[in-house]
């Protein structure tokens, strides 16, 4: 009977606790009253810190980083995992698309969560508990469901007017592109532009990231230049590949997003720019490129209007056709009208200096990667580089 008693009086006690403490989602989200104010006024180098500073130490960082599961995002859940962050990851694909960032912080610290971006509860949902926010969404084609309008620009206001809201945010840090204009030919650098611009008007202590063309393992630039090259033995190169870009190691931005976060405040409302430390034109990185893979060097050189010509039947069909269209690589319309112009870090600009880091330069482990395209194995090809001795080849 004691026993009975006591059951009973433990559950009489919890659904007065229940009573007080609803358990439902509008405890910790935007409709409470806690979440009425904008961006705290100082950074994160206040937060409780407990252990050495690893991945089983507590950072006092709760992150939520849109786009965790695409290029930038899994180094730069890494960089926020080894530190002691808990990392929540909205996903709204397969429940495999996330597995591999589980396996980056310790016991419980990266956290999926299955959202969908154009349902403002479920964004509420994933940004409940953060006290930082993390904005990395972006494509660079559009699909038949989502545009350039609605993905750079439409959910970036979105997720900052949520944040605004929620008044825990300490931090949001929004990462953009370089070249980011509302004057660009390239409708991606057009929104891009849009979306700072619907940032900083609802959070002017956000802070704007602007890396160049990333650079790394899973890049959409050297794995796609050299797969065409190895199966159809050329490249064609975009108005003869003497476009200026300033291409940049995509660990080196990932750590960029980190020491922003990490300062305490220095870097609030302002934009950086992230580029490499060497300016590259189109031809000069395809030559990186071919080098790295050990492959004859074979171009066509295409003018602009016959590349427009060849990639614009796409565009065109998009939204035509009762079927999805495949997505482009080489012949990407707006990649090309981008490419009409150069792409490099402005004069004035923070850089990657102002937040404490050296960026690599591409020419060796950034690039090698590439390898796994070399003919034979790692150590053949159909050139010899210099960097081998002629005594490794039987």
């Amino acid at each position: 009977m004691q026993a009975i008693s006591r059951r009973l009086g433990h559950q009489s006690s919890v659904h007065s606790l229940k009573s007080v403490y609803p358990l439902s989602s509008h405890y910790y989200g935007a409709d409470n009253e806690r979440y009425v104010s904008t961006l705290a006024t100082k950074g994160v180098g206040h937060l409780v810190r407990k252990g050495t500073g690893g991945r089983s130490s507590v950072s006092g960082i709760v992150a939520t980083v849109f786009g965790a599961t695409g290029f930038l995002g899994r180094y730069v859940v890494q960089q926020l995992a080894k530190m002691g962050s808990q990392v929540l990851v909205p996903f709204r694909g397969s429940e495999d698309s996330h597995r591999h960032l589980k396996l980056m912080g310790d016991l419980g610290q990266i956290v999926p969560m299955q959202f969908n971006p154009r349902d403002e509860s479920s964004i509420k949902a994933v940004m409940a508990k953060a006290n930082v926010v993390i904005n990395l969404i972006g494509r660079e084609y559009e699909t038949r469901n989502y545009s350039f309008e609605e993905v750079n620009h439409s959910m970036a206001e979105v997720l900052a007017t949520i944040a605004k809201q929620h008044g825990g945010i300490l931090r949001y840090i929004q990462v953009s592109c370089l070249g980011a204009s509302s004057s660009s030919p390239s409708k991606l650098l057009q929104t891009k532009a849009a979306g700072e611009a619907a940032v900083l008007r609802e959070l002017p202590e956000a802070t704007i990231l602007r890396p160049a063309v990333m650079i790394g393992t899973e890049d959409r630039i050297l794995n796609t230049w050299a797969h065409f090259a190895k199966n159809y033995s050329f490249l064609p190169l975009i108005g003869g590949g003497s476009t200026k870009i300033q291409p940049v190691y995509v660990v080196d931005v990932a750590a960029a997003v980190v020491s922003a976060l990490k300062d305490d405040g220095g870097s609030m409302g302002k934009i950086y720019e992230l580029g490499g430390p060497e300016v590259f034109t189109v031809h000069e990185l395809a030559e990186l490129m071919y080098d790295m893979i050990r492959e004859w060097p074979r171009y066509v050189s295409v003018p602009f209007p016959i590349a427009k010509a060849l990639a614009t039947p796409r565009e065109l069909l998009l939204k035509k056709v009762p079927f999805p269209l495949p997505n482009p690589d080489i012949f990407n319309l707006d990649q090309i009208n981008a490419l009409t112009e150069d792409t490099v870090v402005s004069k004035d600009a923070l850089t990657f200096s102002d937040l404490g880091i050296v960026p690599h330069k591409l020419k060796g482990y950034p690039v090698e990667f590439l390898i796994s395209y070399r003919k034979g194995g790692p150590n053949f090809g159909s050139t010899v580089s210099e960097r081998v001795s002629p005594d490794a080849y039987p």
